[in-house]
C-alpha cells in the first residue's frame, strides 16, 4: 500500500493519501484547496484512481479541495451528517467503512466536541484524528456547537481504548510534529492525561483564543465541499447525475427526520405571527439568494454558517423567543430548525414551502 502525510504550511494542516498500487484505488483525507494540482499531479504519477475525499469536520481554518475533485476527478465527497453539507455526495455516519482496493478498509468513528460532526477514521493500525486529537493537545471547543464534555468523552472512551500502538495522524500540527501514538497521547497529552472531565472542561473553558483568521469564508465554502457559489450550481447537477441510492437518499431522508422533530407552519400561519410580532424571521438561503428577493424583516443567515453566527446576534440572545425560518423550499429550513433546538431554542417553526409558497401567496393577493 502507499501512505503519504502531505502537509500545508499556509495552515499547518496535514492531508492524507492512501492508496493501492495494485487495484489503483486512492483515497485522500482533509485536502486542501491550494494543493489541488499537486494532488492531481501525485495520483497521475502513480497511475491511481481517486475514489473518495473524506472530510473529518467542517474546517474553520482552510478551504477544502474536495468539490474541486470531485469535479475533476469524480471523487465522491464525504462529510459527516452532522456536518450540514448537505451538498456531499454522503453523508457519513458513525460506524460507516469505506472500502476499497478490495479487502481495505477505513472505519467512522464519531468524536464530536471540536464540533458536532467531528469524526476520526480508523485504517490499520492509523488512526486520524482532524482536530478531535492533537500531539500533545486537542481541538478547541468554543465554536460550530463545539462541546469539552463531549470531545472528553469521545477521546477518553473511543480512542484512547484503541490498542497502545495505533498511531494517532492529527489533522494539524504547529511544532512540526507528524505522528504520536495512543500509548503517548494517552498517558502524556498535558489537557487530558490525569485529568478528570471536570478539569478538562474548566481547561478547555479557559483557552480565550483569537477566531481562525479564515472562519468567516472558510466554515461556509466547507459547507459546499470548498465550492464557492458560481461552482456549486455545476456540482449540484454532477452530483444528481452520478451519485448511487445510498448517497442521494441519505440527505433526503436526513430531511424527513428533522421534520418529524420539528413545528411547520403554513404561509398563512407565518403571516400572522409576523403580524402579531414577537417573532424573529430568519432567512437561511445563501446571500445571493437574499438579494434577488426576501421577505420584508428577515435576517439573512446563512444555513452553512447558523451555528457561528448566531451566537453574535442579538435578536437571537433569548432562546425562548419565536424563532420563523425559511428558506427557497423548506428543507434547509427544516434542517436549520432542527439545529436551533438541538442548540437549546425552544419555539422554533419553520415555513413549509419556503420563499416559494410566500411569493404564490403574495400573487395570488
Amino acid at each position: 500500500m502507499l501512505f503519504k502525510q502531505l502537509f500545508d504550511q499556509e495552515t499547518w494542516t496535514y492531508t492524507y493519501l492512501i492508496a493501492d498500487p495494485v487495484s489503483k484505488d486512492a483515497i485522500l483525507i482533509d485536502p486542501v484547496n491550494t494543493h489541488i494540482d499537486e494532488y492531481i499531479e501525485l495520483l497521475a504519477a502513480h497511475g491511481l484512481q481517486l475514489k473518495y475525499s473524506l472530510e473529518t469536520h467542517v474546517h474553520a481554518d482552510h478551504i477544502t479541495a474536495s468539490g474541486l475533485l470531485r469535479q475533476r476527478l469524480g471523487a465522491q465527497t464525504a462529510v459527516s451528517g452532522l456536518c450540514g453539507a448537505e451538498s456531499a455526495d454522503i453523508q457519513i455516519q458513525d460506524g460507516d467503512i469505506f472500502k476499497f482496493a478490495g479487502d481495505e478498509q477505513i472505519k467512522v468513528i464519531a468524536t464530536p466536541g471540536h464540533t458536532r460532526g467531528s469524526i476520526s477514521f480508523l485504517w490499520r493500525d492509523r488512526l486520524f484524528t482532524g482536530d478531535s486529537l492533537l500531539i500533545g493537545g486537542c481541538g478547541r471547543t468554543d465554536f460550530q456547537g463545539g462541546d469539552a464534555g463531549a470531545l472528553y468523552d469521545c477521546i477518553t472512551q473511543r480512542l484512547f481504548t484503541l490498542p497502545d500502538e495505533t498511531l494517532v495522524y492529527p489533522g494539524h500540527d504547529y511544532q512540526q510534529r507528524w505522528v504520536s501514538s495512543i500509548m503517548q497521547e494517552r498517558t502524556t497529552n498535558p489537557r487530558l492525561a490525569g485529568k478528570t472531565r471536570e478539569q478538562f472542561i474548566e481547561i478547555m473553558n479557559n483557552l480565550n483564543l483569537p477566531k481562525p483568521r479564515l472562519i468567516d469564508e472558510a466554515v461556509p465554502a466547507n459547507r459546499y465541499c470548498g465550492l464557492d457559489e458560481n461552482e456549486r450550481q455545476d456540482a449540484v447537477a454532477l452530483r444528481d447525475a452520478s451519485l448511487p441510492v445510498r448517497a442521494t437518499t441519505r440527505t433526503e431522508d436526513m430531511v424527513a427526520e428533522a421534520k418529524q422533530h420539528i413545528v411547520e407552519i403554513d404561509v398563512a400561519k407565518s403571516k400572522q405571527l409576523l403580524t402579531k410580532g414577537n417573532v424573529v424571521l430568519v432567512d437561511t438561503r445563501e446571500e445571493s439568494e437574499y438579494a434577488a428577493g426576501h421577505v420584508d424583516g428577515a435576517l439573512l443567515v446563512p444555513r452553512g454558517m447558523l451555528e457561528f453566527k448566531i451566537g453574535n446576534m442579538p435578536e437571537l440572545a433569548d432562546k425562548s423567543k419565536a424563532v420563523l425560518i425559511y428558506c427557497r423550499l423548506g428543507n434547509r429550513s427544516a434542517l436549520a430548525a432542527q439545529t436551533l433546538q438541538q442548540l437549546g431554542y425552544t419555539n422554533v417553526l419553520s415555513m413549509a414551502g419556503g420563499f416559494e409558497a410566500w411569493k404564490k401567496s403574495q400573487e395570488a393577493e
